[in-house]
């Protein structure tokens, strides 16, 4: 099943980054096609702004596993053209999508994106995911474009909840939608927000950070 992607954060040096830019594309266009191509985000808020996220995939797990490095010249170019620009800040892990639990395809994507990054509480897990589930019915009352996904052996148990902003930032404006609460307990009941969503975020969540992406299409892959 192709619903694994992987993602590299890299952070190029602060008076670097218009020749870091250049080496990523060149390097992106020409080694990175097909099952590995490149979608590029620049990270705007958060703790990792000023970063730049690599996605690759999805893939299934086989196709990672039988991937290799895509050869001498791929990893030299990397290391001569690419590395040289680069803090020694880095990351890398993968994520599963989780289809019953969103509102969009996996590959229907848009060119701005907030992503939550939920932690559990140890033993919590399930409970998150009802949780999720009833969350779901709220996004769809708002045509809201919600891509769930779960960490795969990379750091500590977290959903990314990443809220694909298909008309823009303007979705975030106050009124552009019915507020969530509003829509929360048209789908789970009267007073659910309160019983259900607010409870269950104070028992069974550990912590939540959150940032804004936006797509470098021209960084990316053709």
């Amino acid at each position: 099943m192709k619903n694994v992607l992987t993602t590299e954060r890299f952070f190029p040096k602060i008076d670097k980054i218009a020749e870091f830019e250049k080496a990523l594309m060149n390097h992106a266009q020409k080694y990175h096609t097909g099952d590995w191509k490149w979608r590029v985000l620049e990270i705007q808020t958060g703790p990792d702004a000023g970063g730049y996220q690599v996605n690759e995939g999805p893939n299934s797990w086989d196709q990672i596993d039988k991937r290799g490095d895509l050869g001498a010249e791929h990893m030299n170019d990397w290391a001569k053209n690419v590395a040289p620009f680069l803090t020694d800040r880095y990351s890398s892990s993968y994520a599963e999508y989780q289809e019953e639990l969103s509102t969009v395809a996996l590959t229907d994507f848009s060119d701005k994106v907030a992503v939550t990054h939920v932690f559990p509480k140890p033993g919590w897990g399930d409970k998150v995911e009802d949780q999720i589930k009833k969350i779901k019915k709220a996004w769809m009352a708002g045509n809201q474009s919600v891509a769930v996904y779960m960490a795969a052996s990379s750091g500590p148990t977290q959903y990314m909840i990443a809220t694909r902003y298909k008309q823009g930032l303007k979705e975030r404006e106050k009124g552009f939608r019915k507020p969530f609460k509003e829509r929360y307990e048209a789908a789970n009941g009267a007073g659910s927000y309160e019983s259900s969503y607010l409870t269950d975020i104070r028992d069974q969540i550990d912590h939540t950070w959150s940032e804004i992406l936006f797509i470098r299409a021209d960084l990316g892959s053709k």
